[in-house]
């Protein structure tokens, strides 16, 4: 067992099998401590999002050693990943994945009811998510009328939805202005900082990277070099 929220071992990824196969990791290791806020940088195809989406419980690894929270997840089963999913993760996605038909306040409620939270609990917790990511005059809006700014703060106000210690961000600032962009970011370094959350963004945008406390990069299916911000 190890002290860090997430700690991962020579893990590999192997897409498809015999001459169609192709490896997308080739034996990471990649550690983050509690509270620490770490981006994941590298070209397309790197496979920084197939490291990513292990680390949510989207995917299983091929081979290697994975821990969350201190529980060895290695060997889970995918039908058992929705439960880690639910129990250590809120995912921010790059295209916002808001459901259009519902407001700000029940795109939240929705997941919160699936993390077992009462319908009156779950309207009165995304209340609250919302106000705390500038969003309280925003309760009853419709994706469709909000800015792209404004959708990536619902989506992760979504995130925290049952306080998740991890939060994992795919490309949080690729459609928002340098403006919008920064902000999204800060609120994700503040979730660290302020509540104790650990985070990991996969960007390729320099514009943030200062707001890092390590930048990681990753080069065809490996960690090649990382950087740590100065304090």
């Amino acid at each position: 067992m190890s002290d860090y929220a997430i700690n991962v071992r020579n893990v590999t990824k192997v897409y498809g099998d015999g001459d169609n196969a192709f490896l997308a990791l080739k034996g990471v290791d990649f550690a983050v401590s509690p509270g620490e806020f770490v981006m994941l940088s590298g070209p397309s195809g790197s496979g920084k999002t197939t490291l990513l989406s292990i680390l949510g419980c989207v995917l299983t690894a091929t081979s290697g050693h994975i821990e969350l929270l201190t529980e060895d997840i290695s060997r889970v089963k995918e039908a058992h990943l929705p439960r880690l999913r639910r129990e250590y993760i809120g995912f921010v996605f790059q295209a916002h994945n808001l459901i259009a038909s519902l407001d700000a306040t029940q795109n939240i409620e929705l997941l919160l009811r699936m993390r077992g939270f009462g319908r009156a609990e779950a309207t009165a917790e995304a209340h609250r998510l919302l106000h705390a990511v500038g969003l309280g005059d925003k309760l009853e809006s419709r994706p469709g009328d909000l800015s792209g700014g404004q959708r990536q703060r619902v989506a992760i106000a979504r995130a925290l939805a049952g306080s998740p210690p991890i939060i994992l961000a795919d490309e949080p600032t690729a459609a928002l202005d340098a403006q919008n962009g920064l902000a999204v970011t800060e609120l994700l370094l503040r979730l660290a900082k302020d509540h104790g959350h650990t985070v990991v963004v996969v960007t390729h945008d320099s514009r943030i990277f200062h707001l890092a406390d390590r930048i990681v990069h990753i080069e065809d299916g490996l960690i090649a070099r990382e950087e740590k911000r100065a304090s």
